[in-house]
C-alpha cells in the first residue's frame, strides 16, 4: 500500500479486530485479520497492543492452548469508547476523501 498508517489508524484497526471476538482474542490471529486490511508486520502490532494496553483499552489474559500459555487481548470499556470515536472520525475523514478523489461526489 502506498499510504503511510498512522498509529491512531492502527490503533483503530486492533481495536476494531479485537473487538469482533466477545471472549478476546490471540496475537497471532490479530495479525492475520489485520493483514486482511493492510500490510502489518508482526514486529509493528505488538508494540501496538502493549500501547492499547498500557491505555487500558486492552486487558490482557493468558489461557492454555496445546500444553502453552497463549496470551489474549480483549477491548475494555475504555477501549469501547474510544473506538467508537474512532469509528466517527473516520467516517467524517473518509467521507471528505472520497469527495476529493470523486470530484466533489458525496459517496
Amino acid at each position: 500500500m502506498v499510504f503511510n498508517t498512522g498509529a491512531a489508524l492502527l490503533d483503530a484497526i486492533v481495536l476494531a479486530v479485537v473487538s469482533q471476538e466477545e471472549e478476546g482474542t490471540y496475537g497471532y490471529k490479530i495479525t492475520q485479520d489485520v493483514r486482511k486490511a493492510i500490510e502489518v508486520s508482526e514486529s509493528t502490532l505488538y508494540p501496538v497492543l502493549r500501547r492499547l494496553q498500557k491505555d487500558e483499552c486492552l486487558e490482557v489474559y493468558d489461557r492454555q492452548f496445546d500444553g502453552r500459555n497463549r496470551r489474549y487481548y480483549k477491548v475494555t470499556d475504555k477501549g469501547t469508547i474510544q473506538l467508537e470515536l474512532y469509528r466517527t472520525e473516520w467516517k467524517e475523514y473518509s467521507k471528505k476523501i472520497n469527495e476529493l478523489f470523486e470530484g466533489g461526489v458525496s459517496a
